[in-house]
């Protein structure tokens, strides 16, 4: 039976990473808790809106109110990355080399690990960032499409248009496709290799969270009363494909989704609080959290896919241990 080790925090919880193996809780008032030995904090922003986990340097990139960009990692040291006066850093993404993008307004900024900042600008506001998985590649989400850049050279970017708002970004795992939440209660695609396009519609509300499984053979996705999970497998991705829909409920709806880093699992967090994961291959489901006071905002499996760190929009937190 899962186990929960508590922790009630008093902010909205942004983010949730583990860093070094240790569960570290990003709020909004700026804060990063982390559960080690007890339970320690360090201030990052004056305001936090924005992170992005980046694994392959274990450390958690975040934005603020302060037009700060830091780099959180184990024991709560915190990096300033850059500094934007006051501008918002709506939107931060970590890439390959130690690179960081983050955005404020309608120019994206790009860090490299040697500290040279390279500028994109933008016709409308950058509302998503993303690395692609392998190369210097940084895909932008924007009004009406996404816009593909190489940071690190002067060539021309690529434009991928269709009309509407879009407000995320995420490359598949392999790199053949990139994928849009909306505006609109939709998610839009593209087939890299030749543009084509990919619309999975028929959401009840916006997708906001999202996860591509270990492999990338499915993209897990919010914004139902259960978790939507799109099949990737063939050339063409989901079209012409009935998604899953996994944990399905009448009374509560999906505001968080994580994959699990081996097994064709997804975690689902809920707007009544509830957790529970749900397996890809019968749809069978295990409880990992009882309902609690508010909708969750967060969630994250560590590295052996043995415990799930997860936080709320009213900041009750905590870990919840899989392997007893």
């Amino acid at each position: 039976m899962p186990t929960v080790a508590p922790l009630d925090l008093d902010a909205h919880c942004i983010a949730v990473a583990w860093l070094d193996d240790v569960p570290h809780f990003a709020l909004a008032d700026g804060m990063v808790h982390r559960l080690e030995n007890g339970h320690e904090k360090a201030e990052a922003h004056d305001g936090l809106l924005s992170a992005a986990y980046d694994a392959e340097n274990q450390r958690l990139i975040t934005g603020g109110e302060d037009g700060r960009v830091v780099a959180v990692r184990s024991g709560g040291r915190v990096e300033e990355l850059a500094r934007m006066g006051r501008k918002w850093i709506s939107v931060v993404a970590a890439g390959p080399q130690k690179a960081v993008a983050f955005a404020a307004g309608r120019v994206a900024e790009v860090v490299f690990a040697d500290g040279k900042h390279r500028s994109l600008e933008h016709p409308r506001t950058v509302e998503g960032l993303s690395f692609a998985p392998k190369g210097m590649r940084l895909g932008v989400a924007r009004y009406n499409g996404a816009t593909l850049h190489f940071p690190a050279t002067e060539g021309k970017p690529t434009e991928l248009e269709w009309a509407g708002a879009h407000t995320g970004i995420s490359f598949s795992p392999d790199g053949k496709f990139l994928v849009t939440t909306m505006q609109e209660n939709a998610l839009h695609g593209w087939k890299l290799a030749d543009g084509k396009h990919m619309r999975m519609a028929g959401y009840p509300a916006k997708v906001k969270s999202w996860s591509w499984s270990a492999r990338g053979r499915w993209l897990a996705t919010s914004g139902a009363p259960a978790a939507v999970v799109w099949p990737f497998q063939a050339k063409d991705g989901p079209m012409g494909k009935a998604p899953l829909e996994l944990g399905t409920r009448g009374d509560a709806m999906v505001t968080q989704v994580a994959c699990h880093p081996a097994e064709e699992v997804v975690a689902i967090g809920y707007a009544d609080g509830m957790v529970l994961a749900a397996r890809f291959a019968d749809a069978k489901e295990v409880l990992l959290r009882r309902p609690g006071d508010s909708a969750i905002s967060a969630l994250a499996w560590d590295k052996a896919g043995r415990r799930l760190a997860f936080g709320s929009e009213s900041g009750q937190c905590g870990v919840v241990d899989i392997s007893g």
